[in-house]
């Protein structure tokens, strides 16, 4: 499934109680959960147990998000190999934090599997799912102009605010460059997993793609500043963001939330 800006966008845009809440609560949320997860121990078994209920409580949200499932676990898959990646070499490597360690198999050359090692990285790929997950729904729930918009009612300065509005405006923009120079490539019978063609020339051709649009894109950043200029800009100029309340719908999601964690750490 080949997933594009577009497709992230237009996630956003649907209709449910998670897209209609206000982007400071499911920041915070989020913020919440992946802090939670982060802090668990990480050599008890429990703790797998926990982040299992965080996770499928975060599934079940996703769902009523009505957020399309395939391209959910799509997104989540994209970033698996990097967490898997880690957490699969664990049972093998002895970390420096655990004193003790039982030897559960002996593949030879001085490899041993761990029960330490296996347990650490159980707990690592299940805080990373929690993570990832939390992620996934937020940007599937959230405009990323809204995200901007309800990162500087929480406080974030100003100058940092622009920079991420402009980002995200000419992020498309520069997406737009890249899949136009893409589709020159493909008429041109351009193919990078072609076997016939030297991968030097492969290399060379995919290096000078990059060079022009890095060429274009500080055209287009110089002519945005010059634009900037021309509009009173300054260093003085503030962004305007406007004044929104929080709901009583929005108090209790979050609320929900914290329960959940709470229910979840003293209970189990």
């Amino acid at each position: 499934m080949h997933i594009t800006l577009y497709d992230i966008e237009r996630e956003s845009y649907r209709e449910s109680l998670l897209h209609s809440m206000d982007g400071r609560v499911k920041m915070v949320m989020t913020l919440a959960l992946i802090i939670y997860a982060v802090s668990l121990p990480r050599l008890d078994i429990t703790t797998i147990e926990r982040l299992g209920i965080m996770w499928l409580y975060l599934v079940a949200l996703i769902i009523i998000a009505r957020v399309n499932p395939v391209y959910a676990a799509a997104r989540i898959a994209i970033a698996l190999p990097f967490g898997m990646g880690i957490s699969v070499l664990q049972p093998f490597i002895r970390q420096p934090f655990i004193p003790e360690f039982t030897v559960l198999y002996h593949m030879g050359l001085g490899i041993t599997v761990t029960a330490e090692g296996l347990l650490f990285g159980s707990v690592l790929f299940a805080k990373f799912m929690v993570c990832v997950t939390a992620v996934v729904l937020l940007s599937s729930t959230t405009r990323m102009a809204d995200m901007v918009t309800s990162a500087r009612r929480l406080g974030m300065p100003a100058e940092l605010t622009l920079l991420f509005g402009l980002m995200i405006r000419y992020l498309y923009v520069f997406w737009s460059m890249l899949r136009r120079i893409r589709n020159a490539q493909q008429t041109r019978c351009f193919d990078i997993w072609n076997k016939q063609v030297p991968r030097r020339w492969i290399l060379e051709q995919i290096g000078h793609s990059i060079s022009a649009l890095f060429i274009r894109s500080y055209e287009q950043g110089e002519r945005t500043y010059q634009s900037m200029l021309c509009r009173a800009y300054s260093a003085d100029s503030h962004v305007c963001v406007d004044n929104q309340k929080i709901g009583a719908r929005d108090y209790l999601m979050f609320s929900s939330t914290l329960i959940l964690i709470g229910l979840v750490q003293f209970w189990i």
